[in-house]
């Protein structure tokens, strides 16, 4: 279950592309960080079941492939949520959606062998040079073995990005986002328009022929095809868990728009957002929590019984923030920000899509807390603030601002000094020591906030059962 917000370069306050999603799935759930070399001569099949992964689907891999980067699950490294490649293109896999019961009675989602996220990310990356080839393949994949559940996955390149969402095992829509707009959805297809004819719309040839089909859409009394309408679910499911998160974001972008939190069916699909989106606005958004409102799960005592689901919940695994500026070299102009573990209480820290080795510490962790590993360093820490999080929270909370925010002026200098660079390999040593330090430093932070936060409790347990003989310690 996941949050994903798309925001064009015209409304973002440095005109670049941004990409951001969480991964909620459970709570012991390391990710780990690979680049993948670029292969030639190969003869492969890539096979989910050979990794360990959830079916058994399988896709011939052309013979050369290109370098990518993901960020997988640690028992079978599958699900590589998201990355980039040598060419430019990028993309996050997957936001889960859902299809209407009636529409997969028809055409069932294809769970032995369809595409799943364990696979998206290392089936398109390693071929694909841009979005639109990226979101031809996979629809071209949705169509010929179907899709193993229901899913939404955005692409980027220099000329923008695309979201593509599932209508059933075998039907799917893309859009091109607006470059004056921004999108958000949580756990939900929310596409709505679809023109044949556009270059910014793509689809499965029989997305509306099937409809109309089997029933499920009706030009005489429906109107203008509208693909969330047919095909998506939403029911009381959506009213609470998925509206409310959606609902947040608009209302944080475009304070002035009043509408129901439970009225998700006619929330805007695209927005203009009131001000320009920053990087800061997107870290901050990713980590709310209706904080300030009764829905705030956290701040007065924990409330796993709160009816409305947070953008920020404590088994987030990840949350990445993809931020693509075509005026810059590939190396530096495109980088992942990974938050690991749940974001409200994590730091984003970058990774450059130049970075040529990976760190030790995000090679290793299982689901069993350890001491090394870099998902385990900011988890622990998590897990140790949610006890007494009026406490501890605003103790994290305030030292990765502060963290990010000298980072984000160490990222300009860096930057200007690796385009001012006498060569090549002069440029990339400057970037490889920049980005290991920065993951390091993180690490660092995070284990002394460790220690500070049991030193804080340590204290109020103290204060709590101090048996003095009267007002000594004997």
């Amino acid at each position: 279950m996941c949050t994903s917000i798309l925001v064009g370069s015209e409304v973002t306050a440095d005109g670049s592309y941004i990409i951001t999603r969480s991964a909620d799935h459970a709570s012991r759930s390391p990710q780990h960080f690979i680049i993948h070399p670029a292969v030639s001569g190969q003869k492969r099949i890539h096979s989910t079941a050979a990794c360990g992964g959830v079916n058994h689907f399988s896709w011939p891999m052309p013979e050369n492939t290109l370098r990518y980067t993901s960020f997988p699950n640690w028992k079978t490294h599958l699900h590589g949520g998201e990355g980039f490649n040598e060419a430019g293109f990028g993309m996050t896999a997957t936001e889960s959606i859902f299809a209407k019961p009636e529409v997969l009675a028809v055409d069932p989602y294809n769970e032995e062998s369809g595409i799943t996220e364990d696979d998206i990310p290392d089936v398109i990356l390693p071929q694909c040079r841009t979005a639109i080839e990226g979101v031809k393949l996979l629809g071209h994949i949705v169509e010929e073995v179907g899709a193993g559940e229901g899913f939404g996955v955005a692409f980027v390149d220099k000329d923008g990005i695309w979201w593509f969402e599932t209508g059933s095992g075998h039907q799917w829509i893309a859009q091109k986002l607006p470059q004056d707009k921004y999108y958000t959805t949580g756990n939900q297809g929310r596409l709505q328009d679809y023109d044949p004819n556009s270059s910014e719309m793509m689809a499965s040839p029989t997305l509306v022929s099937f409809a109309r089909e089997h029933g499920f859409y009706k030009p005489e009394t429906d109107g203008a095809f509208n693909f969330s309408k047919v095909y998506t679910r939403n029911d009381e499911r959506d009213r609470i868990y998925n509206d409310p998160r959606v609902w947040q974001i608009q209302k944080r972008f475009n304070p002035s728009l009043v509408q129901d939190p439970h009225d998700g069916r006619n929330f805007p699909v695209y927005l203009k957002p009131e001000a320009k989106i920053s990087l800061s606005d997107i870290r901050s958004i990713m980590r709310d929590h209706y904080e300030g409102t009764e829905h705030d799960p956290y701040t007065n005592g924990l409330n796993g019984k709160e009816p409305w689901r947070p953008i920020s919940v404590f088994r987030t695994y990840e949350t990445h923030i993809m931020h693509v500026r075509p005026w810059l070299p590939k190396e530096i102009g495109e980088v992942v920000y990974l938050a690991l573990g749940m974001a409200d209480l994590s730091v984003f820290v970058p990774f450059y899509a130049g970075l040529e080795n990976e760190p030790m510490s995000y090679q290793v962790g299982t689901a069993d807390a350890d001491s090394f590993s870099a998902f385990w360093k900011f988890k622990r820490l998590q897990t140790l603030a949610m006890q007494d999080y009026a406490t501890l929270a605003p103790i994290v909370k305030k030292a990765f601002s502060r963290f990010e925010q000298s980072c984000d002026k160490a990222q300009v200098e860096m930057e200007a000094a690796y385009l001012k660079a006498e060569s090549r390999e002069a440029a990339q040593a400057l970037l490889n020591a920049f980005n290991h330090k920065v993951i390091a430093d993180a690490q660092a932070l995070a284990e002394s906030l460790m220690n500070e936060c049991f030193t804080v409790l340590t204290e109020k347990v103290e204060a709590i059962v101090p048996f003095r003989n009267g007002k000594h310690v004997d």
